[in-house]
Protein backbone atom coordinates (compact mmCIF):
# COMPACT_ATOMS: atom_id res chain seq x y z
CA UNK A 1 0.00 0.00 0.00
CA UNK A 2 1.70 3.42 -1.06
CA UNK A 3 1.06 6.52 0.95
CA UNK A 4 -0.22 9.58 0.42
CA UNK A 5 2.39 11.02 -1.00
CA UNK A 6 2.86 8.45 -3.64
CA UNK A 7 -0.25 8.31 -4.32
CA UNK A 8 -0.72 12.36 -4.84
CA UNK A 9 2.82 11.82 -7.16
CA UNK A 10 1.07 8.80 -8.79
CA UNK A 11 -2.23 11.01 -9.58
CA UNK A 12 -0.52 13.59 -10.84
CA UNK A 13 1.33 11.21 -13.52
CA UNK A 14 -0.88 12.16 -16.51
CA UNK A 15 -1.19 9.90 -19.34
CA UNK A 16 0.52 11.42 -22.63
CA UNK A 17 -2.28 10.41 -25.21
CA UNK A 18 -1.16 12.68 -27.84
CA UNK A 19 1.77 15.55 -28.56
CA UNK A 20 -0.64 17.96 -26.88
CA UNK A 21 -3.26 15.89 -25.07
CA UNK A 22 -3.01 14.24 -21.66
CA UNK A 23 -5.35 12.03 -19.39
CA UNK A 24 -5.44 12.31 -15.71
CA UNK A 25 -7.02 10.15 -12.98
CA UNK A 26 -9.74 11.04 -11.20
CA UNK A 27 -10.35 8.59 -8.10
CA UNK A 28 -13.50 7.94 -7.13
CA UNK A 29 -14.26 9.60 -3.67
CA UNK A 30 -17.43 10.16 -1.20
CA UNK A 31 -17.23 13.87 -2.56
CA UNK A 32 -19.93 15.75 -4.44
CA UNK A 33 -17.27 16.95 -7.08
CA UNK A 34 -14.06 16.70 -8.01
CA UNK A 35 -11.12 18.84 -5.43
CA UNK A 36 -10.56 22.00 -7.70
CA UNK A 37 -6.88 21.64 -6.40
CA UNK A 38 -6.56 18.29 -8.40
CA UNK A 39 -7.74 19.61 -11.60
CA UNK A 40 -5.35 22.68 -11.23
CA UNK A 41 -2.34 20.46 -10.57
CA UNK A 42 -2.75 17.86 -13.23
CA UNK A 43 -4.02 20.97 -15.56
CA UNK A 44 -0.30 22.75 -14.39
CA UNK A 45 1.51 18.84 -15.39
CA UNK A 46 0.09 18.54 -18.28
CA UNK A 47 1.31 22.86 -19.45
CA UNK A 48 5.40 22.01 -18.19
CA UNK A 49 5.46 18.69 -20.18
CA UNK A 50 4.74 20.24 -23.01
CA UNK A 51 8.13 22.70 -22.56
CA UNK A 52 11.48 22.39 -22.59
CA UNK A 53 11.84 22.23 -18.75
CA UNK A 54 14.42 24.80 -18.00
CA UNK A 55 11.58 27.56 -17.18
CA UNK A 56 9.95 27.18 -14.16
CA UNK A 57 6.31 28.32 -14.23
CA UNK A 58 6.36 31.87 -12.52
CA UNK A 59 2.16 32.47 -12.93
CA UNK A 60 -1.30 30.60 -13.66
CA UNK A 61 -4.44 31.72 -13.96
CA UNK A 62 -7.23 29.74 -13.78
CA UNK A 63 -11.66 29.52 -13.57
CA UNK A 64 -13.21 26.57 -12.45
CA UNK A 65 -16.71 26.26 -14.79
CA UNK A 66 -18.46 22.80 -13.88
CA UNK A 67 -17.89 20.49 -11.02
CA UNK A 68 -16.14 17.35 -12.30
CA UNK A 69 -17.88 14.04 -11.06
CA UNK A 70 -15.31 11.49 -9.25
CA UNK A 71 -13.99 8.52 -10.66
CA UNK A 72 -14.37 9.83 -14.06
CA UNK A 73 -10.99 10.46 -15.87
CA UNK A 74 -10.05 14.17 -16.95
CA UNK A 75 -8.73 15.07 -20.46
CA UNK A 76 -6.11 18.05 -20.19
CA UNK A 77 -5.92 19.81 -24.18
CA UNK A 78 -2.44 22.06 -24.39
CA UNK A 79 -2.40 24.60 -26.54
CA UNK A 80 1.09 26.25 -27.38
CA UNK A 81 0.27 29.72 -27.22
CA UNK A 82 3.83 31.26 -27.41
CA UNK A 83 7.45 29.74 -26.75
CA UNK A 84 9.50 33.42 -26.69
CA UNK A 85 13.14 34.12 -25.77
CA UNK A 86 12.35 34.47 -22.08
CA UNK A 87 8.76 33.31 -21.69
CA UNK A 88 6.38 30.52 -22.41
CA UNK A 89 2.97 30.15 -22.54
CA UNK A 90 0.48 27.48 -22.23
CA UNK A 91 -3.18 27.27 -22.83
CA UNK A 92 -5.06 24.09 -20.92
CA UNK A 93 -8.71 22.91 -21.13
CA UNK A 94 -9.57 20.54 -19.02
CA UNK A 95 -12.26 18.25 -20.52
CA UNK A 96 -14.58 15.28 -18.72
CA UNK A 97 -17.08 13.23 -20.46
CA UNK A 98 -17.66 16.11 -23.21
CA UNK A 99 -17.61 19.18 -21.29
CA UNK A 100 -15.08 21.38 -20.65
CA UNK A 101 -14.57 21.83 -16.61
CA UNK A 102 -11.67 24.35 -16.06
CA UNK A 103 -9.14 26.58 -17.87
CA UNK A 104 -5.81 27.82 -17.30
CA UNK A 105 -3.30 29.96 -18.56
CA UNK A 106 0.37 28.93 -16.97
CA UNK A 107 3.37 31.06 -18.20
CA UNK A 108 6.88 29.76 -17.25
CA UNK A 109 10.05 32.24 -17.17
CA UNK A 110 13.53 31.49 -18.34
CA UNK A 111 15.21 32.34 -14.64
CA UNK A 112 17.41 35.85 -14.69
CA UNK A 113 19.42 37.49 -12.37
CA UNK A 114 17.66 39.99 -10.26
CA UNK A 115 18.00 43.71 -10.73
CA UNK A 116 16.98 44.01 -7.02
CA UNK A 117 14.96 41.87 -4.29
CA UNK A 118 12.99 43.02 -1.91
CA UNK A 119 9.77 41.33 0.14
CA UNK A 120 7.24 42.24 2.88
CA UNK A 121 8.00 40.05 5.73
CA UNK A 122 5.39 37.40 7.29
CA UNK A 123 2.54 39.67 8.93
CA UNK A 124 2.97 37.68 12.08
CA UNK A 125 5.12 35.93 14.54
CA UNK A 126 3.78 32.17 14.73
CA UNK A 127 4.90 29.32 16.58
CA UNK A 128 6.99 26.63 14.77
CA UNK A 129 4.79 23.31 13.27
CA UNK A 130 6.20 21.12 15.75
CA UNK A 131 4.58 22.95 18.40
CA UNK A 132 1.15 22.52 16.75
CA UNK A 133 -1.29 19.52 16.99
CA UNK A 134 -2.27 17.97 13.80
CA UNK A 135 -5.94 18.55 12.47
CA UNK A 136 -6.92 14.90 13.45
CA UNK A 137 -5.02 15.27 17.19
CA UNK A 138 -7.39 18.72 17.29
CA UNK A 139 -10.19 16.76 16.13
CA UNK A 140 -9.67 13.80 18.62
CA UNK A 141 -9.33 16.24 21.54
CA UNK A 142 -12.76 17.86 21.09
CA UNK A 143 -14.74 14.75 20.13
CA UNK A 144 -12.88 12.09 21.95
CA UNK A 145 -12.39 10.01 18.74
CA UNK A 146 -12.58 10.67 14.73
CA UNK A 147 -15.56 10.31 12.91
CA UNK A 148 -15.53 7.08 11.23
CA UNK A 149 -15.59 9.00 7.39
CA UNK A 150 -12.57 11.87 8.86
CA UNK A 151 -10.87 8.58 10.37
CA UNK A 152 -10.83 7.72 6.29
CA UNK A 153 -10.19 11.20 4.89
CA UNK A 154 -7.23 11.34 7.16
CA UNK A 155 -5.36 8.75 6.49
CA UNK A 156 -5.90 9.18 2.26
CA UNK A 157 -4.47 12.70 3.33
CA UNK A 158 -1.31 13.86 1.17
CA UNK A 159 -0.70 16.87 3.14
CA UNK A 160 0.26 17.00 7.17
CA UNK A 161 -2.01 20.43 8.16
CA UNK A 162 -1.78 22.64 11.17
CA UNK A 163 -3.53 25.51 12.08
CA UNK A 164 -1.81 28.06 14.46
CA UNK A 165 -4.73 29.30 15.38
CA UNK A 166 -6.52 26.63 17.49
CA UNK A 167 -10.14 25.30 15.72
CA UNK A 168 -13.38 26.79 16.62
CA UNK A 169 -16.45 25.24 17.08
CA UNK A 170 -18.97 26.90 18.44
CA UNK A 171 -20.56 30.01 16.79
CA UNK A 172 -19.33 32.65 20.06
CA UNK A 173 -15.71 31.47 18.99
CA UNK A 174 -15.94 32.73 15.36
CA UNK A 175 -18.22 36.12 16.39
CA UNK A 176 -16.50 39.57 15.51
CA UNK A 177 -13.37 36.93 14.75
CA UNK A 178 -10.76 38.44 11.97
CA UNK A 179 -11.17 36.88 8.02
CA UNK A 180 -7.63 35.61 8.63
CA UNK A 181 -6.01 31.81 9.10
CA UNK A 182 -2.69 30.73 9.18
CA UNK A 183 -1.55 27.05 8.43
CA UNK A 184 1.58 25.15 8.34
CA UNK A 185 1.51 22.13 5.31
CA UNK A 186 3.84 19.97 3.88
CA UNK A 187 3.37 16.32 2.14
CA UNK A 188 3.30 13.66 4.26
CA UNK A 189 6.54 11.88 2.36
CA UNK A 190 8.79 12.66 -0.10
CA UNK A 191 8.12 13.87 -3.49
CA UNK A 192 10.95 13.42 -5.14
CA UNK A 193 13.08 15.55 -6.64
CA UNK A 194 11.34 17.15 -10.14
CA UNK A 195 10.56 20.62 -9.40
CA UNK A 196 7.71 20.45 -11.52
CA UNK A 197 5.70 17.83 -8.95
CA UNK A 198 6.76 20.05 -6.01
CA UNK A 199 5.06 23.28 -7.70
CA UNK A 200 2.07 21.29 -8.52
CA UNK A 201 1.87 19.45 -5.45
CA UNK A 202 1.75 23.04 -3.64
CA UNK A 203 -1.05 23.89 -6.46
CA UNK A 204 -3.05 21.07 -5.55
CA UNK A 205 -2.17 22.34 -1.69
CA UNK A 206 -3.24 25.80 -2.12
CA UNK A 207 -7.03 25.50 -2.62
CA UNK A 208 -7.28 23.15 0.28
CA UNK A 209 -7.54 26.05 3.03
CA UNK A 210 -7.60 29.08 1.34
CA UNK A 211 -11.50 30.03 1.00
CA UNK A 212 -11.21 28.99 5.40
CA UNK A 213 -10.67 32.72 5.59
CA UNK A 214 -14.04 33.86 4.21
CA UNK A 215 -15.76 31.71 6.41
CA UNK A 216 -14.31 32.30 9.75
CA UNK A 217 -16.49 35.24 11.11
CA UNK A 218 -19.51 33.16 9.65
CA UNK A 219 -19.21 29.31 10.81
CA UNK A 220 -16.89 27.34 12.36
CA UNK A 221 -14.98 25.42 10.51
CA UNK A 222 -15.41 22.37 11.52
CA UNK A 223 -18.48 20.56 12.06
CA UNK A 224 -22.14 21.54 10.69
CA UNK A 225 -22.01 23.63 7.49
CA UNK A 226 -24.73 26.14 6.65
CA UNK A 227 -22.52 27.40 3.67
CA UNK A 228 -21.78 25.30 0.70
CA UNK A 229 -18.87 26.64 -1.34
CA UNK A 230 -17.22 26.24 -4.44
CA UNK A 231 -13.98 28.11 -6.10
CA UNK A 232 -14.70 29.88 -8.95
CA UNK A 233 -11.03 30.95 -10.08
CA UNK A 234 -7.46 31.17 -8.38
CA UNK A 235 -4.34 32.52 -9.48
CA UNK A 236 -0.73 32.39 -8.19
CA UNK A 237 2.34 33.17 -9.04
CA UNK A 238 5.83 31.69 -8.02
CA UNK A 239 8.70 33.83 -6.64
CA UNK A 240 11.42 31.28 -5.29
CA UNK A 241 12.10 27.58 -5.94
CA UNK A 242 10.42 25.18 -2.77
CA UNK A 243 10.18 21.59 -1.58
CA UNK A 244 6.30 21.02 -0.83
CA UNK A 245 7.32 17.84 1.27
CA UNK A 246 9.04 20.90 3.46
CA UNK A 247 7.19 23.07 5.96
CA UNK A 248 5.33 26.24 4.53
CA UNK A 249 3.09 28.71 6.21
CA UNK A 250 0.20 29.79 4.25
CA UNK A 251 -0.87 32.93 5.85
CA UNK A 252 -4.35 33.44 4.43
CA UNK A 253 -6.77 36.71 4.63
CA UNK A 254 -10.28 37.56 2.86
CA UNK A 255 -10.58 41.42 1.94
CA UNK A 256 -14.25 41.25 1.10
CA UNK A 257 -17.24 39.05 0.77
CA UNK A 258 -20.44 40.17 -0.85
CA UNK A 259 -22.89 39.25 -3.44
CA UNK A 260 -22.05 35.80 -2.43
CA UNK A 261 -19.01 35.75 -3.06
CA UNK A 262 -15.70 35.95 -1.30
CA UNK A 263 -11.97 36.55 -2.33
CA UNK A 264 -9.32 35.37 -0.17
CA UNK A 265 -5.28 35.57 -0.46
CA UNK A 266 -2.47 33.70 0.72
CA UNK A 267 1.34 34.24 0.96
CA UNK A 268 3.21 30.94 1.28
CA UNK A 269 6.63 31.91 2.94
CA UNK A 270 9.22 29.30 3.75
CA UNK A 271 10.70 28.45 7.64
CA UNK A 272 13.21 31.13 6.62
CA UNK A 273 10.06 33.90 5.80
CA UNK A 274 11.09 34.13 2.45
CA UNK A 275 8.19 34.70 0.25
CA UNK A 276 7.30 31.42 -2.29
CA UNK A 277 4.12 32.00 -3.51
CA UNK A 278 0.84 34.53 -3.32
CA UNK A 279 -1.85 33.20 -4.02
CA UNK A 280 -5.65 34.78 -5.27
CA UNK A 281 -8.84 32.80 -5.35
CA UNK A 282 -12.29 34.00 -5.36
CA UNK A 283 -15.37 31.90 -4.11
CA UNK A 284 -19.05 31.04 -4.36
CA UNK A 285 -20.72 30.83 -1.13
CA UNK A 286 -24.54 29.80 -0.80
CA UNK A 287 -26.46 29.17 2.52
CA UNK A 288 -27.89 25.86 2.27
CA UNK A 289 -31.35 25.19 1.89
CA UNK A 290 -31.58 28.39 0.64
Amino acid sequence: MTNPAERLVDLLDLERIEVNIFRGRSPQESLQRVFGGQVAGQALVAAGRTTDGDRPVHSLHAYFLRPGRPGVPIVYEVERVRDGRSFTTRRVTAVQQGRTIFNLTASFHRPEEAGFEHQLPPAREVPAPEELPTVAEEVREHLGALPEALERMARRQPFDIRYVDRLRWTKEEVEDADPRSAVWMRAVGPLGDDPLVHTCALTYASDMTLLDAVRIPVEPLWGPRGFDMASLDHAMWFHRPFRADEWFLYDQESPVATGGRGLARGRIYDRGGNLLVSVVQEGLFRRLGA
